[in-house]
Order: structure tokens, then sequence, then C-alpha cells
């Protein structure tokens, strides 16, 4: 059959823009059709790339300038306690909930008010935004994505974020960034900050300060290289792919708990808000950093690597939190075995799946590829040969025989090709899936493509 342009972008169901013309020659032939295109490759590469990428670095101010951040992260957290403080009252009442613009104006109220007369030394953008992550928080909790809004706790996510790119001047050459009321700060400059800059978010971890600098800037349409992969993911094995390799998982946590459970009886024999117990606290954060960047590094570096070398990525749709739910029970229904789905729920959070997600996304995105993720139902009982589906097929967590065929593989390798050729469907069928399209990503990683 013919087509033209237009016709085919609809088929392939919108998702193809910004993808590169391989990816689509190969999307056409999953489908098993011949088509004849009547539009020109110009035509197909007549989209530009935004990009939006953050850039975090060590912050190094003076000791004024970090007086000045404390206060100023301690003002943004009382605008949002106040804030979510005031809309519960309001909810109690049986009033309408505040809106931004009118809680805003609360804001100015405050800021000249004689109890709180601080608030003008922190920026007014800064506690503007904060008026609105409570906004963003309560529509997650209206559309079921998050939990009831929380006041927030001091020295819990310190921090506060410059949106006005105007207010912003950053000094690539030397290292440094100028922003509203701090003046020139100097950060350890360990890469090189590309694009225009849009906002800047200060906050502190562990007891040190960071900038993240958030730029956009126009990249060439990339072309996708390599095959189609399939991914299962494991506890054993970390990420087991449909060609045979897998990755070994690092454990970051694991590797580090028996010192964690020391430093936290030691902070449990402090006395509470004391000079030691302060220094017990300090170390334990030091330590969770420590684990946290492992695991990032790991995980950034994994996610990389694939997106490098395949075209396609086709994942599980995991709901990593309904499968690590608490097996305990009530009191009246306790649960059964607790302690090995403890252990085992554990080892899921370890892993750091849901974040290796969004980094394989964004990343085969930002590569010109396509993801999509699938079912992932009856992955790991179907049999690649025969297509046999039953729950004798997984004779052990490592062992797959299928009981019609006879056929015998690694559990998470059949896993990973039953992944593979379940993307491979729901391409074919003009299903919903990433391909270099605009999607927001958290924290703010992401590719948009614009019209030229």
């Amino acid at each position: 059959m013919s087509v033209n342009g237009t016709e085919c972008l609809k088929w392939i169901g919108g998702q193809v823009i910004g993808l590169s013309l391989p990816a689509v020659l190969n999307l056409l032939q999953w489908r098993s059709c011949r088509i004849s295109f009547s539009f020109s490759i110009d035509q197909l590469y007549s989209t530009r790339m935004q990009r939006f990428q953050a850039f975090r670095f060590e912050l190094m101010p003076t000791g004024e300038q970090q007086r000045a951040m404390r206060q100023f992260a301690g003002a943004c957290r009382f605008v949002y306690n106040k804030a979510l403080a005031l809309q519960k009252e309001n909810h109690a009442a049986g009033e309408k909930f505040i809106g931004y613009v009118d809680m805003a104006k609360r804001l100015t109220q405050w800021r000249n008010s004689e109890e709180t007369p601080w608030l003008k030394d922190a920026p007014v953008h800064a506690q503007q935004h904060a008026l609105k992550h409570l906004e963003r928080a309560y529509t997650n909790f209206f559309k079921g994505h998050a939990s009831f809004p929380r006041f927030k706790r001091k020295g819990e996510h310190d921090g506060f974020l410059y949106p006005d790119k105007k207010q912003i001047a950053v000094d690539r050459k030397s290292g440094r960034i100028k922003v509203p009321k701090l003046g020139w700060l100097r950060y350890r400059n360990s890469r090189v900050v590309l694009g225009e800059v849009r906002s800047a978010t200060v906050s502190r971890r562990a007891g040190k300060w960071y900038v993240c600098i958030l730029t956009a800037r126009e990249v060439e349409p990339p072309v996708a290289q390599g095959t189609a992969v399939g991914i299962d993911v494991g506890v054993s094995r970390f990420a087991t792919l449909s060609d045979g390799s897998f990755v070994a998982p690092l454990a970051s946590f694991r590797k580090h708990e028996q010192r964690l459970a020391k430093y936290q009886r030691r902070m449990a024999r402090k006395v509470k808000g004391s000079a030691n117990w302060k220094k017990a606290k300090a170390r334990i954060q030091r330590l969770h950093v420590r684990i946290a960047d492992a695991r990032a590094d790991f995980l950034h570096k994994a996610s990389d690597a694939i997106s490098k070398k395949h075209a396609m990525i086709a994942v599980e749709d995991l709901k990593v939190r309904n499968m690590t739910k608490s097996a305990s029970g009530t009191a009246q229904a306790p649960g059964r075995h607790v302690r090995a789905k403890s252990g085992l729920n554990k080892a899921i959070l370890d892993q750091g799946w849901g974040e290796f997600r969004r980094q394989l996304e964004y990343k085969t995105a930002w590569r010109g590829g396509y993801f999509v993720a699938v079912a992932p139902q009856n992955t790991s009982r179907t049999c690649p040969c025969c297509g046999h589906v039953s729950a004798q097929n997984r004779k052990t967590q490592a062992r797959f025989a299928c009981v019609k065929c006879s056929h015998e593989a690694n559990a998470d390798h059949v896993g990973a090709l039953n992944i593979l050729a379940a993307g491979h469907a729901v391409i074919a069928c003009g299903g919903t899936a990433q391909s270099g399209c605009p999607a927001k990503q958290e924290p703010t990683e992401v590719t948009q493509a614009i019209a030229a």
C-alpha cells in the first residue's frame, strides 16, 4: 500500500517525532507491511531537538553565604508549612481549595507583616515557588500519584529555587554563579555547563551545599544505532538482556548495612539534641549519601551503556510500590513469611529499578531510540519457542523448562526474550511508546521535539 507522510505519522501513533529514519523503517518492518513513502527524508528530519539538562555542582560558599542560605531555606520551609496549615484549616471549615494566585497574595501580606518581617530577607521568587511546589503536591495527591502533602522538617531537603533566568549569571570559566541576595558563589567546576541557563536550585545534602543549574539547548536530531533489546530486571541479576548478556547487581545498601546499623546504635545512645547526637546524625547522613551516590553512579553507567548500543529498548511496566508493600498484615490478620518478604523488599529497593527505567527512557530519547514498557504478566512463564504459558515452566528462580516442548534456558533470559517480543507487538499494534517525543523527566533531564 502507499500512504503519505501525514497518514504514516498517524499510523505509527504520533510517536515518530524526533525518531531516526532507520528506527522508522524498523517500525514498518515490524508491522510486516509494504509501504511506499510519499514524503522526503528532509521532511522527516524537519524537527529540531531542544534538550533540557541539569548540571549539579558542589558549592564553596563563605560563612556569611552559608548563614544566608540556611535562612533562605528556612523561610521557604516556613512559607510552605504555613500555606499547608492554611489549606488544612480551609478544608476543615468546608471552604474551597486556595489557588496559587490567592495564596501568593497572602504571601505578600506575610512578608509585610510585623510578625514575620524576616521573610523579606529571602528572595520572593523562591518563596513563590514554595507555594507552587505545594500546589503541585496537592495536584499529585488528587491524581493518586502521591500521598497527602506533609509538613517539612528542618534539616530535611533544605533548599530553594531561583526560577527567573534573568536574575542568574554563570561564569563558566572561573566556576562562579551569581544569584539574588547571595552574590557570586563559587562551585567546583567539574564539568562544562552547556546551553542557556533557565533556573538554579540551591540545596543542602549531608552538610554540603549544591547548586543545580537547569539549561536548554538545541541539538541535532539523533540517529539511533544498534538493535532492539528486551530487559528483565531482578535481584540476583540486576538486568538480563535478550541478547544473553546481563548486568550484575551492585547492592550498595547491603554493602554498608552493618556499618549503618552500628552508627544508628551509637546515635540512639546519645542525648537527643546534644552536640554528640548531632555529630552521630551527620555521620549517618554522610553514609546515606555515599550509598545513594554509589547507586546513582552504577545506574547511570548501566543505562548509558545500554542506550548507546540499542535503538529500541523494551522493559516491564513494573509497579515497584505495589511489589514492595509490607506483608506484616494487622493484629487481627497477621501476615505470612514477613521476614522473607521484608528482605525481598529491601533487595528490590536497593536495586533502584524505577530510577533505572527513568534513565533508560530519557537517554533512549536523547539518542533517537524507541522506548516501550510492556505488561509484566506471564513474561517469565511463557516459552519463547512454542508460546506455551504455564506456571510449571518456571522450575526454580533461575531455571526455565517448558513442560510442552522441553525447552530449557535461564529464566531471566527467557523473560527478556518475551519482553522484547511483547515490545514488538506493542509497536506493531500502534501502541504508546516514547521515541524522542516530549516526555517530562524528574529531575529535569528531558528531550523535547519542536517544529523547525
